[in-house]
């Protein structure tokens, strides 16, 4: 298991991250979705996963522990796109993100960064972007996704 990107996503996770961050539209945002351990697919299966519904509907599933929400990262939370002309590269930067007192119940494996076009967007509108492994033990303490410090995706 290793960190990739969603098929669907290639040549447009800086588009769908700008929009959220330009507010385009207004309501946009990027989802943070854990990914059960228990019958999680192979990364392989996953990168042909269009939707979140699509990633959720064969054998992975969502975290259910209490404690664990979706997080929803809106403009405000997301840093100015710029692109680094130095290295040819655009890296796009998350911040770090904590769950609080989370339950036993499912171990974690993996965080879908997902692109969600609207408040009222369901599953099967949201495009998953990125998938980082994120291998965690829920006790009942904080759950903490510290990010890399060159962020979630670099497009070069």
């Amino acid at each position: 298991m290793a960190d990739f990107q969603f098929n669907i996503s290639k040549g447009r996770a800086v588009e769908l991250y700008n929009r959220v961050k330009t507010g385009d539209p207004a309501d946009s945002a990027l989802l943070l979705v854990v990914l059960a351990e228990e019958d999680v697919e192979s990364d392989a299966v996953l990168k042909d996963k269009d939707t979140l519904a699509d990633v959720l509907a064969g054998a992975t599933n969502e975290a259910t522990n209490g404690g664990y929400v979706r997080k929803v990262l809106t403009a405000a939370d997301l840093g100015v796109l710029s692109p680094d002309d130095a290295n040819d590269r655009i890296d796009l930067d998350i911040p770090d993100q904590t769950w609080t007192n989370v339950l036993p119940g499912s171990n974690w494996a993996k965080i879908a960064i997902c692109y969600r076009p609207a408040t009222e967007s369901a599953d099967s509108e949201i495009i998953p972007l990125t998938s980082h492994d994120f291998p965690m033990i829920p006790d009942g303490s904080n759950m903490v996704a510290q990010i890399d410090s060159v962020g979630f995706f670099r497009a070069v």
